[in-house]
């Protein structure tokens, strides 16, 4: 996907309006406001407020596949490779909560298959990595074998999407990183084989 730099900048002030204000805070007419411009001018890069937020899903899916491949590419070892890929995760959010908005957005607004689509691609962009890194790990014995690596790695992302909801939802006011590596470290000690 093409994203040009004005959407890109429109789509970081939609994520600063919901980080901000939440949610409700996200219409047109703010995110207007806030760009300096109209709502008319608005709608020559996107076509709805869905549109900036499937947008921002489909951007940081191809951002997440591109920080996963350079992870796997550089670590070696399944277990470093798994908790490598949940540190990029913290790194990457830290730096941009607006697209945690995006990805929590799902959840209050209104559910269109839009943007349905754009959660099912972020997830399978992280599901296919961590899946290839714990059927890895399982080959090379560092994984439990004992369970299917589809399984090991729902848990590892339901861990890890729940230590993110908490962060939100607790104004991002704990060390993402630091709870986050324990937690990751805890996770990849449950899968590991002993």
């Amino acid at each position: 996907m093409d994203i040009k730099p004005r959407q890109l900048e429109i789509m970081e002030a939609a994520g600063q309006l919901m980080t901000e204000s939440g949610y409700a805070a996200l219409t047109t007419k703010r995110l207007a406001e806030r760009m300096g411009f109209s709502e008319p001018a608005l709608y020559r890069h996107f076509k709805s407020k869905e549109e900036i937020l499937t947008t921002m899903l489909t951007h940081l899916a191809q951002s997440m596949d591109e920080r996963l491949t350079a992870v796997s590419e550089q670590v070696s070892d399944p277990a470093e490779r798994v908790e490598a890929m949940f540190e990029s995760h913290f790194s990457f959010f830290i730096e941009n909560p607006h697209y945690l908005m995006a990805i929590f957005a799902t959840g209050v607004l209104d559910q269109t298959p839009a943007l349905e689509r754009g959660i099912v691609a972020l997830m399978e962009v992280k599901r296919r990595h961590l899946i290839a890194t714990i059927k890895d790990g399982q080959a090379k014995g560092v994984f439990k074998a004992a369970f299917p690596a589809e399984l090991l790695t729902l848990i590892a992302m339901g861990t890890f999407r729940l230590h993110m909801l908490r962060w939100r939802m607790s104004g991002r006011s704990f060390d993402l990183k630091k709870k986050g590596r324990i937690l990751m470290k805890v996770v990849v000690e449950l899968i590991r084989a002993k």
